[in-house]
């Protein structure tokens, strides 16, 4: 029998810093008028130019240009599923995921509420890490092991993975792995793989936790992101296209913040870093954290990189039912319009 994961203790045992907000979002509220914005960030330095924003309140500095004193709301949630609920509901405005949340959100709400990204928050490497030294690649797994990943079968890890097994297997069997996967939370999975003695022994994970899962001598990486789709931008921000009509000057002033933050962070990561610790109270060493921001396959950009590739799997799959021609198809173009990928 399966031992239970003491997933809550252990966090709280190893000292990771971050609190879930539990239960779901409040009902959905009625709709607001400019000047008000409700963003939903998740866990990781991937989410860094959010707690630059925040920190800075970069966000009611544009408003100011733009007349208008603006009510930022900042709201914590795990899993890209809980994301999309939540955008869809009305109950945030500005949704923070993966790429892959973001493509099954696009498609869903095609011709409709039509929800695009924003922008990217980076481009950062993503590990698949095992405490099970018989994994040495993803082939290794069997029906005894569980992969941590924070939504099943639609965050940007459980895409990584159906790619990687695609490549593995062919495009038939993408989801071979979907079985052996689980939601949980980063910070908790890296403490369940960190304490070992259950049945979790993977864990798609992201920056800080991976890194601080790798600490330990039992964990190893199985595979890297990268390697399987080269380097590009996992994380995103997405709205739908009412919000982005109904609120322009609100919606410029974000992403002229997020934008300042990205310069911000890219040329100054030891500031970065403070931030980052000011405002998640991550208990983290800051010297290990900057080690791990200077990462010279880490970019703090707001421009998309190589994130059409999964577009066109999930397509080529069955994941999603609209083609996008481009990656410019689930972007929104603004008038200062991003050259990405």
């Amino acid at each position: 029998m399966s031992k239970r994961l003491p997933f809550a203790p252990l966090a709280a045992a190893i000292g990771l810093g971050f609190s879930l907000i539990a239960g779901s979002l409040v009902a959905p509220t009625v709709a607001h008028a400019e000047g008000e914005i409700r963003i939903a960030e998740q866990f990781g330095i991937v989410y860094l130019l959010l707690n630059v924003v925040r920190d800075q309140e970069l966000i009611e500095k544009y408003g100011k240009q733009e007349g208008l004193d603006i009510k930022v709301d900042w709201t914590q949630l795990s899993g890209g599923a809980a994301v999309n609920d939540a955008l869809l509901s009305g109950s945030i405005d500005i949704a923070g995921a993966g790429v892959g949340p973001l493509l099954t959100i696009w498609d869903r709400t095609h011709g409709k509420q039509n929800v695009k990204a924003v922008a990217s928050l980076g481009n950062f490497p993503y590990y698949l890490v095992s405490n099970n030294p018989k994994v040495k690649t993803i082939a290794d797994f069997t029906e005894k092991d569980r992969i941590a990943v924070p939504a099943v079968g639609v965050s940007v890890q459980s895409r990584f993975l159906q790619y990687a097994a695609a490549k593995q297997w062919g495009d038939k069997e993408f989801n071979r792995l979907d079985k052996y996967t689980i939601a949980v939370p980063h910070p908790d999975a890296t403490a369940a793989l960190i304490a070992g003695g259950t049945e979790l022994t993977g864990h798609f994970s992201n920056p800080p936790f991976q890194d601080q899962a790798l600490e330990n001598p039992n964990v190893h990486v199985v595979l890297n992101s990268y390697d399987v789709l080269g380097p590009n931008s996992p994380t995103v921000l997405f709205a739908t296209e009412k919000f982005r009509n109904d609120n322009p000057k609100t919606y410029k002033a974000f992403v002229e913040a997020l934008t300042e933050a990205a310069q911000f962070a890219q040329n100054d990561k030891g500031a970065a870093a403070d931030t980052y610790i000011r405002v998640t109270k991550a208990k983290i060493d800051r010297a290990a954290l900057l080690k791990i921001i200077d990462n010279p396959q880490f970019e703090f950009s707001v421009t998309p990189k190589n994130t059409y590739p999964l577009a066109e799997f999930l397509y080529r799959v069955g994941a999603i039912k609209n083609k996008p021609e481009s990656w410019k198809d689930y972007f929104f173009q603004d008038a200062k319009p991003l050259q990405g990928s």
